[in-house]
């Protein structure tokens, strides 16, 4: 974790953005923002920055790699020198990516050259409560079709600005997707192999806070709001220690062939490839089994069961809970294109070895189980 990063819980956001650029001497920012802007409770406050600023939002919520382009060739042009990012995921990631190639040489491609870090002043308020991206040194670009993952420290935004009435206009649907990628990073960043006491500390807490708040979260209350706005911080905390794990992995694919959100789409993988793992805890490639067996327990316990099989059961019930009226239509043919989908990486991070027969299985499971 970048210990330098300064998080700041408030509902004066103006006045907190006015702080930071008045103590860092900011002349003109480069403000990155979705298509939620406009709809947020407090934007007529963000328009309302004591400095200049130019808005850039010629994304869509998979950034391609040539927007970035867009949004470094305006930081330059506007003579911008730092980037407000208000949005979910995908614009902190743009505005990541931005800052971390618009000190670099336009010359080749920004994703082949070797990441420094910069002075660009980056701040992060997110308008969602799911992927923690305002504390991780990890951003998402598309280049060619393909998934780039871009991982530096220096990306890790300087300032994280957590204000809950920026959950008060986000529909119910996406604050359930959202709110499940957040339990989805607590649990994986819990049992990864990369994971560390620091982590786990942050692991726990985005559960505990998830399970605690949920209901007040989706009935949009204050408080409900405020702490799942934290809950998906430490998530995001942790995992910017431990990286996910096989659900996160997996996950991708069911997002860009079925357009399932992708919170929803990594909790329908997560039940099941914790309940593989429980029944083959003596192949675990890390942990001994009874090391992982107790890790296992420790994460029902949080999540108020009584032991990990409960806690498979339990969160499949919850899934089925909250989107009872939401089918999708898979098909059970693409199980093998799903499972040759799987970015092999982030598998190693997982406790217990997965191969693409495994996974092909898997998939058939997901898909039989959430047919409607």
């Amino acid at each position: 974790m970048n210990k330098e990063q300064k998080i700041i819980i408030s509902t004066n956001s103006a006045e907190k953005i006015n702080a930071i650029v008045k103590e860092h001497g900011i002349k003109k920012l480069l403000l990155v923002c979705d298509s939620s802007f406009g709809f947020l409770e407090p934007h007529e406050e963000y328009e309302k920055i004591s400095v200049p600023y130019v808005i850039f939002n010629e994304f869509t919520s998979n950034p391609l790699y040539a927007d970035v382009c867009k949004g470094v060739e305006l930081f330059r042009q506007e003579k911008c020198d730092a980037i407000l990012a208000i949005g979910g995921g995908s614009a902190i990631d743009v505005a990541k990516c931005i800052k971390l190639f618009c000190k670099m040489p336009d010359s080749e491609s920004y994703l082949t050259q070797e990441y420094k870090e910069n002075d660009v002043l980056l701040i992060g308020v997110p308008t969602t409560s799911g992927t923690g991206s305002e504390s991780t040194r990890y951003a998402v670009v598309y280049y060619k079709g393909q998934k780039q993952s871009v991982t530096h420290e220096s990306i890790v935004p300087s300032y994280a600005l957590l204000d809950r009435r920026n959950l008060n206009t986000l529909p119910v649907y996406q604050k359930k997707c959202t709110m499940l990628d957040a339990l989805c990073q607590g649990i994986e960043s819990w049992w990864s192999i990369n994971a560390n006491e620091e982590s786990r500390v942050y692991s726990k807490k985005a559960i505990e806070l998830i399970m605690e708040n949920k209901e007040n979260y989706l009935e949009n209350t204050d408080q409900g709001n405020e702490a799942m706005m934290l809950a998906a911080n430490y998530a995001g905390r942790a995992i910017n220690i431990t990286q996910t794990t096989a659900a996160h992995a997996m996950s991708y694919k069911l997002t860009s062939l079925y357009k399932v959100p992708h919170g929803r789409a990594a909790f329908m993988c997560l039940p099941r490839v914790w309940n593989y793992m429980l029944c083959h805890t003596d192949q675990s490639q890390y942990y001994a089994q009874e090391e992982l067996e107790k890790i296992f327990n420790d994460i029902a316990a949080v999540l108020k069961c009584s032991n990990a099989k409960q806690a498979v059961v339990y969160l499949e019930e919850l899934e089925q809970e909250l989107f009872e009226k939401d089918s999708v239509n898979f098909n059970v043919t693409d199980a093998e294109l799903l499972s040759k989908s799987v970015n092999v990486t982030r598998l190693k991070n997982n406790p217990v070895k997965l191969n693409e027969d495994t996974l092909h299985h898997l998939y058939i499971e997901i898909i039989q189980r959430t047919a409607k």
